[in-house]
């Protein structure tokens, strides 16, 4: 293809990744170098029949005017990657120079608002993500050894929590596993205790969140990987079968090798969803026991007053840097794959 059709080809694409993804990271790494603009305050006093007091007021003329004159607050450079807020350096110090044993360390690290979200978010990402992989690809071997005739119907009903829309996927779950649900009065009838809730318990909490993630998005790997299958060259599982390869050694041996760039595809994914989870926390009104770094986006930006955009812009470089370690391995991977089939 010649130069120039290429880069004509190529230009509306990059000008829309320029627009609405290049763009708005510059923005927030700049807004995190920033705070928000103090309040002006202003002593007044009020007399009365009774005499004088001095109140403390907020001038609204002052703060408004300094507002325009700084739109982006007041510069605090990397100030904001350091509070108590984010990555706490002065806090870890503190906690480190008491010396207590690690597991003392780890309990008081996880007070910190950033570091307990963290906990939560790897936490998440590291069991959903297998686990929908895993499970996506052999409900995908059940579907494809089905009869035809039912398949429609079953891949129809696999698809149904991927139709939902996240948000009220997760309060149709919390509403199920309330004490008066159907979900919770089962267990509390199995396990003969009327008090237990799924909801009081951080340890349930966070196995009710990690259900919940792994039924969301096991269809789309379904999906990725019910089509792949259709793609195995029949000649490779015939000849498998003639010499007497039995059907998980035909799966081992040729289907999952045909699927490993698709199960890269899924993993890329799925990292990247899960690592920015956030609906399911708030459909569950689990955030006393489990936050996330997307949740803490949002409460910053949510916080009454005066919404914290450089607290927001922070945790969000970091989500980001997160997302890009996370996703670095895999790419590695899939570029020394592709280096060596050349």
């Amino acid at each position: 293809m010649p130069h120039r059709t290429f880069i004509w080809f190529i230009l509306p694409s990059a000008l829309a990744m320029l627009i609405f993804i290049a763009l708005p990271i510059v923005s927030i790494l700049v807004q995190s170098l920033f705070v928000e603009n103090e309040r002006v305050l202003v002593t007044v006093e009020n007399c009365g029949p009774f005499g004088c007091q001095k109140e403390v007021r907020v001038d609204a003329q002052a703060t408004a005017a300094l507002q325009r004159e700084h739109p982006l607050g007041r510069f605090n450079g990397l100030g904001t990657y350091g509070n108590r807020s984010h990555l706490a350096f002065s806090e870890i110090a503190a906690i480190w120079n008491a010396r207590p044993t690690l597991a003392g360390f780890l309990s008081e690290v996880m007070t910190l608002p950033f570091y307990r979200a963290l906990a939560f978010t790897l936490a998440y990402t590291a069991v959903v993500t297998p686990l929908v992989i895993a499970l996506g690809f052999f409900i995908a071997l059940a579907v494809d050894a089905l009869p035809r005739m039912v398949k429609g119907p079953v891949i129809f009903m696999s698809l149904l929590p991927m139709m939902i829309t996240p948000l009220i996927g997760s309060l149709v779950l919390f509403w199920m596993i309330d004490s008066n649900g159907i979900i919770g009065a089962s267990i509390q009838a199995l396990a003969n205790d009327p008090s237990l809730s799924l909801k009081a318990s951080a340890t349930l909490a966070w196995i009710t969140l990690f259900v919940y993630g792994i039924w969301h998005s096991a269809p789309f790997a379904f999906v990725v990987f019910y089509a792949g299958l259709q793609t195995v060259p029949q000649d490779t599982m015939e000849s498998a079968m003639i010499d007497g390869a039995s059907r998980w050694e035909r799966v081992r041996y040729v289907v999952l090798p045909h699927l490993s760039p698709l199960v890269v595809f899924v993993a890329l994914i799925q990292l990247m969803d899960n690592f920015r989870v956030f609906e399911p926390i708030v459909g569950f009104s689990a955030q006393a026991n489990a936050t996330s770094l997307s949740f803490n986006i949002y409460n910053d930006l949510r916080s009454t007053g005066t919404p914290l955009f450089g607290s927001a812009a922070a945790t969000s470089v970091l989500t980001l840097a997160g997302v890009a370690l996370l996703l670095t391995p895999v790419l590695v991977r899939t570029w020394r794959d592709f280096k060596r089939s050349r």
